[in-house]
């Protein structure tokens, strides 16, 4: 061997064409070796397929499917939307009077004028009555949470995909994003920048009115100093002078956190004194059912004249007479009414010309017969 030839020197071999046949036929050989292996692993395969079926399901999966296997309605579409986390416990159980209690009193329906924040707040103030050993906050949350909801609410968590909440931070995520849209983020938003006390408004009112704005609203945003800055800026001329009289000079001298404290304790003193000159009104209520008793006291005789009938004596009101009563009236009307009828049943000036009655004896001379008669 060489470097320039690595291979070694060549034999020289007196019958090549012999010693080709050969290496042809070992090739052969080997090639037809290598099918019979193939095949024997083929057969081996088989008859372990035959010897070990599949199971039932995989089976029925890869089996034809007829119409009515696609008409066919199965639990696929009820399950639930919450995957709910194992517990260990084995004595784990949800007391029905804790279930009663949140279908009583925490109830979310889904309607514009709740408050998701409120809701979640009440249901997790009600769960944290109770613990478990061995089972987490968030498998009593997930299990109780769906009980706490009905009508248009409840549709909507059955909704959902199957299996699309597993943690309870996932739940409170999809549930204030579904009732608490950004439009009305931005409303009450408004609201609270936009606050102005009313003119028949206490100063505390209007502080608790601006507070339940604020709370209605958790992510409003607004830091500490514009808080306490808006409802300075809201409330009317006369209620910002008695602040800054109380805060000798002005507010706005104070830290965020010592002028939220100083309004605060305002807000409470004015209360204070609002509930102490308020004047009672058992009062008045005892002077008008005194009124009323008065009033019926007095009608009551009158009642009584009223339905006395003719078959029941009554000296001090005597029975009712309707022709009487028109008499007076008929008298009443003409005592104001002048009548000069000579022919009327009753005396009056106008008798003078009635020819009976007429004065010098005028009755009883022959009346002048007129011009031109003849008798």
């Amino acid at each position: 061997m060489t470097r320039r030839n690595p291979i070694g020197p060549l034999i020289y071999d007196s019958d090549i064409e012999g010693t080709v046949r050969r290496n042809c036929r070992e090739i052969r050989r080997s090639l037809n070796y290598i099918e019979e292996e193939q095949e024997v692993e083929t057969s081996t395969t088989e008859e372990m397929a035959e010897n070990s079926p599949l199971p039932p399901e995989v089976v029925e999966n890869h089996a034809p499917r007829t119409m009515y296997d696609y008409a066919k309605p199965n639990l696929t579409g009820t399950e639930s939307s919450i995957v709910r986390p194992d517990i260990a416990a084995n004595n784990f159980e949800l007391k029905p009077n804790t279930i009663q209690m949140i279908q009583q009193f925490v109830q979310f329906d889904g309607l514009q004028d709740e408050d998701p924040n409120n809701h979640l707040a009440n249901f997790l103030e009600l769960c944290d009555t109770f613990k478990i050993n061995g089972v987490s906050d968030d498998a009593i949350h997930l299990r109780l949470f769906p009980f706490s909801l009905r009508n248009k609410a409840k549709q909507w968590l059955n909704s959902l995909p199957r299996g699309s909440i597993t943690t309870w931070e996932q739940m409170t995520e999809k549930f204030l994003l579904k009732y608490f849209s950004p439009a009305k983020t931005a409303k009450l938003r408004n609201d609270i920048s936009s606050f102005v006390q009313m003119d028949l408004e206490t100063f505390y009112d209007a502080w608790e009115r601006y507070k339940d704005l604020l709370r209605r609203c958790p992510h409003h945003g607004l830091p500490l100093w514009l808080q306490g800055q808006t409802f300075y800026n809201g409330v009317k001329p006369s209620t910002r002078q008695l602040i800054d009289s109380a805060a000798s000079g002005t507010l706005n001298n104070k830290t965020p956190e010592a002028t939220y404290e100083f309004i605060e304790e305002m807000s409470l003193n004015n209360y204070q004194w609002q509930v102490r000159r308020t004047k009672p009104t058992k009062a008045a209520s005892v002077f008008n059912l005194d009124a009323v008793t008065m009033l019926s006291n007095q009608v009551h005789p009158v009642m009584q004249c009223d339905t006395n009938g003719g078959g029941v004596s009554n000296t001090e009101y005597p029975p009712y007479n309707p022709s009487v009563e028109n008499e007076q009236v008929h008298y009443m009307g003409n005592t104001f009414k002048s009548q000069n009828n000579p022919y009327s049943n009753t005396y009056n000036p106008g008798w003078k010309n009635h020819p009976n009655f007429s004065w010098g004896g005028q009755g009883n001379q022959r009346q002048q017969p007129p011009p031109n008669f003849q008798q």
